[in-house]
């Protein structure tokens, strides 16, 4: 992962003043780390959390009296890209630099001091334990991915049977962010240190909900008394996170430190644009969020709706049949009139209706503004990024549209259009005859079975898709049908064109 770079400086609490004399323009924390201690805890520091909420926390801790609400980072894998993560915090002091860039090209670059500790899980797990039952912390952030709370689809019940999961209750290692938080909870009952707030800064509906419903479910399994003392002490406020973070290329990580001058090892990348709302529910205290631009209400839910199922339902919506005609990031696929025509019909005639709008937004600005974010040149987003476990993403952003538009009679063809081109990619190889990587981990043996050996609609059917009861409407596997055939006969161009009529 190392980034070695010719007129760069490397990045550490100790070169901070060195990189403002190369570079006067990179922002620096303006406050003294030396002084800061840890009052939040993130699990799944990846690119999303280190642009999104530490660069929040970054400019809380600019505000007096903030110094106890640093981040320690937590990570749970261990593969070699993990343990390549943990070396380079190490070694960076927990620093990192983001650079937002807006598509006229505009560009400026900040170094985050929010995250003064970074632990690696696997590496010591004691340490995580140790660090999630001290009192100084009152709470806990997640970035586990939207597939990462391990609930069934068809029944929405937390999954005990799942291979780790089960493995932890029978006294193995922990391994999960809910055994953690679960074992963390109970030794700080016994210690009468109390709980903390669980946020979940993940891209699903009611996102507080799951998180304590995954908590809940696992603590039950272990202690019926310990789950009913973390429901009473423990809150899960819902949240609404948004910002587009692409995954960041060893090229483009070479050009982003020679524009800042830092040698940084893992340079993250963001859009100018960022939005955070969340319920104002915190069972120990908070740091002023709403002074670094943080929403806080008594309700998301209609703020959560518009994002799940216009952004993220659209960046899905883009993913497969882009892929598929070949593109590989985001803006390429933009510039191509067909698709971009495609998502404004979608958010326009399929989304839109079926959604309230809040006070202060408009649905119609809101649409033109996702257009407008996607088609950022500087921000190139892989769409295998996007399409990866879309097994998971796809019931999370498109349940509730698909279910409105069925019930009130709406055209599905958009939508089954989608669901073809997701058959079709996980063939991985697009019009071109160019292969692309495919990765759902969400899908079992018996679900590719299907999929291998079972008739074209039988994708409707997978374990993942049985909560959206996709099989039970006859017009719905009707237009699925006719839009396969036509992807397989026609192509997926011919096909798309088509829907344009």
């Amino acid at each position: 992962m190392e980034v070695p770079m010719m007129n760069t400086t490397p990045l550490s609490s100790d070169t901070l003043d060195a990189l403002q004399l190369h570079n006067p323009e990179l922002a620096l924390p303006g406050y003294d780390r030396s002084k800061l201690t840890a009052g939040i805890a993130h699990i799944g520091v990846g690119n999303f959390h280190r642009v999104h909420q530490a660069a929040y926390i970054d400019q809380c801790l600019h505000l007096p009296g903030h110094e106890d609400w640093a981040i320690i980072g937590i990570g749970l894998g261990d593969s070699e890209q993990a343990q390549a993560k943990a070396a380079a915090f190490a070694l960076q002091d927990g620093l990192y630099t983001v650079t937002e860039t807006g598509a006229d090209g505009s560009a400026s670059a900040r170094v985050i001091g929010a995250m003064i500790d970074y632990l690696h899980a696997p590496a010591d797990p004691e340490a995580v334990l140790r660090c999630l039952s001290d009192p100084a912390i009152r709470i806990v952030t997640l970035t586990i991915t939207e597939g990462g709370y391990n609930l069934n689809e068809a029944t929405g019940e937390f999954r005990l049977t799942a291979p780790d999961i089960a493995a932890e209750l029978a006294g193995g290692a922990p391994r999960s962010a809910f055994a953690y938080l679960v074992e963390s909870l109970r030794r700080r009952r016994d210690n009468g240190s109390g709980g903390y707030t669980v946020v979940s800064c993940d891209n699903l509906r009611h996102n507080g909900d799951t998180a304590r419903l995954a908590v809940l479910s696992y603590a039950q399994a272990v202690d019926v008394e310990l789950a009913d003392w973390i429901a009473a002490e423990v809150t899960f406020p819902n949240s609404m996170v948004d910002r587009i973070a692409p995954g960041i290329p060893a090229d483009q990580a070479d050009a982003l430190n020679s524009a800042s001058g830092v040698n940084d090892q893992m340079p993250a990348l963001a859009e100018p644009y960022t939005q955070w709302v969340i319920e104002d529910r915190f069972s120990a205290g908070r740091p002023d969020l709403a002074a670094a631009g943080v929403e806080l209400l008594d309700d998301v839910t209609q703020h959560e709706a518009i994002k799940g199922r216009m952004l993220n339902a659209s960046h899905m919506m883009l993913a497969y049949p882009g892929l598929l005609l070949g593109y590989r990031t985001v803006p390429e696929a933009m510039a191509d009139d067909d698709l971009r025509q495609l998502l404004h019909n979608f958010m326009e005639h399929d989304a839109m209706p079926l959604l309230d709008e809040p006070e202060g937004l408009v649905l119609e600005d809101y649409k033109n503004s996702v257009l407008e974010r996607f088609n950022n040149p500087a921000i190139a987003d892989q769409l295998t990024r996007v399409a990866h476990d879309g097994a998971a993403k796809i019931p999370v952003f498109y349940t509730a549209t698909v279910k409105g538009m069925l019930s009130r009679g709406f055209n599905c063809r958009r939508v089954a259009f989608l669901l073809a081109c997701f058959r079709l990619y996980l063939n991985g190889l697009d019009a071109r005859g160019d292969r692309y990587d495919v990765n759902e981990p969400r899908l079992s043996n018996a679900d590719w079975s299907l999929i291998r050996n079972g008739p074209p609609s039988a994708v409707l059917d997978l374990s993942c898709f049985r909560g959206m009861k996709l099989t039970q409407h006859a017009r719905m596997v009707t237009t699925y049908n006719s839009l396969w055939m036509a992807v397989t006969r026609s192509g997926v161009r011919a096909t798309l064109q088509s829907l344009m009529k």
